[in-house]
Parts: C-alpha cells; structure tokens; sequence
C-alpha cells in the first residue's frame, strides 16, 4: 500500500474527506486544489454521453477519461471506476484492473457489490492493485434507485458487507444512498474511511458528481446540492459572445493579426 493511500486512511476520524468527480485535465485540475480524492466515475456515461445507465461505459472509454484526468491531479488520490462486466471473475478483473492502472497511472479502483465479489477484490488486493468499496445504491447493477437500509434485512446486509471489504482489504469505501442511521453504525464499526453520497453527515466524506455540483446537469436528486449555476453563466458568455460578433465589436484589433 502506498504512502498517498496510508495518509488518505488517515484521515479518518480527523479530519473529513473531500471527493469528487473529473473526466478531463480541466476540471481535474481546479478540483484537485481542494481534494483529497478524484474519482473518474463510470457517471461519465449519464453525464457525458446522455447514457440511460452506466452499464454503456466501456473499459476503453474510462481510460480515455482517465488518462485526461490523471494530467490534472497533482496532489488528490486518483481512483478509477472498473465498468460494468469488466470484473465478472477474478482473471477478468485482474486484466483489467492492471490495463486500467497501466495505462492511466491511477493511484487504485473502485468496485461495486459486498460478499459477491469478494474473491475479486482479494485477488486484486493480492497483486498490489488497492481497492476501494462500493455499497447501497449500486448503479451498474441496480433495478430501482431507492435509498438503502429502511428493511432490517437489508441493513445486516449492508453491515455485513461492509466488513467483509474490509477484511478484504479495501483502504476505503462509497457508501450511495445508505439510511443514515446505518452509514452511521458502518462508520463506527470499520477502520477505513466511508465516503457518503446521499448517505448523511455520518460518513467520513462526501463526494458528488462536479457537474451537479456546478448546476451543468439538471439533474434532480436528493442528494445533491447545487452550489453555483454555471449553465446560466455559459449562457451568458455565449449571448455576450455572439452580440460582439453581430455588431462587428469581436474580433478587435488586438484580437487579430
């Protein structure tokens, strides 16, 4: 486990862990000022490419991504998303996961799913490739949306799960969607850090998709919070923009040669 990854555990109970996500150098690189970790997620696929879920997102595509982003981040953990059927068994997954790593030089990557995907997660784990968790709400295999935790079945579940990644060996995990009271007794009870999303103060961190955040999505959940309006500022631009054109103010002088 590398020195970035032991101080990132760290963190836990100290001092709380700000992620989110990035699909070019460009936004990586604003972003990666105020983060402790960038997470090129497989959200590329809604957000990017107006997908219906993220099981399009291609293991290609991803590094695409990836490798943009890796030129951004200086300082951040860089994790990747490994895409849906891209881990179905263990020499899969290694494949993959090392094609992922070797190519885009990130710091690790992100699996979804608990006791089913155990052996993948160790095998990975065995071969030096750090592992961060995936629970509650799991977009790439998920047939409804609904926060997770409200059934006591589904609580032990969950719980369960989350120390059998542990014992696993992940140095992290997301929890999406997860009722509070449970991202709460999760947190307690492991010693790596949780990353919240939709999943309350409770969790050691937050991430959030950037767009959302920015308000370039219209999207509308819960969970997110948006915290500037960059749509309208485009717009904006664009209108200032073409009215300089019309009116033969751009290009000026010193704009041209």
């Amino acid at each position: 486990m590398n020195k970035k990854i032991i101080d990132f555990i760290k963190k836990k109970n100290k001092s709380k862990i700000i992620s989110l996500t990035a699909y070019s150098k460009n936004i990586a690189s604003i972003i990666d000022k105020h983060c402790d970790l960038i997470l090129v997620g497989d959200s590329l696929g809604s957000v990017l490419y107006n997908f219906s879920s993220t099981k399009k997102v291609t293991l290609d595509m991803i590094i695409e991504h990836s490798k943009s982003v890796r030129q951004g981040v200086k300082k951040s953990l860089m994790v990747v998303d490994m895409p849906h059927n891209t881990y179905r068994n263990p020499k899969e997954a290694l494949t993959n996961a090392k094609k992922i790593i070797s190519k885009t030089k990130c710091d690790a990557v992100k699996l979804e799913g608990g006791k089913k995907i155990i052996k993948v997660i160790k095998i990975l784990i065995k071969n030096k490739i750090p592992v961060m968790g995936h629970l509650g709400v799991l977009p790439q295999s998920a047939t409804n949306f609904r926060f997770k935790g409200k059934k006591t079945s589904e609580r032990k579940i969950i719980l369960r799960d989350s120390k059998l990644l542990e014992e696993a060996g992940v140095f992290s995990m997301v929890l999406e969607c997860v009722e509070s009271s449970l991202a709460k007794e999760i947190t307690k009870s492991i010693n790596v850090p949780t990353i919240g999303i939709g999943a309350s103060v409770n969790c050691d961190g937050q991430v959030l998709v950037t767009d959302d955040l920015i308000g370039l999505s219209n999207i509308k959940v819960r969970f997110v919070k948006k915290y500037l309006n960059i749509e309208k500022q485009i717009n904006n631009a664009v209108l200032k923009y073409k009215q300089d054109v019309t009116e033969k103010k751009f290009p000026a002088k010193k704009h041209s040669y």
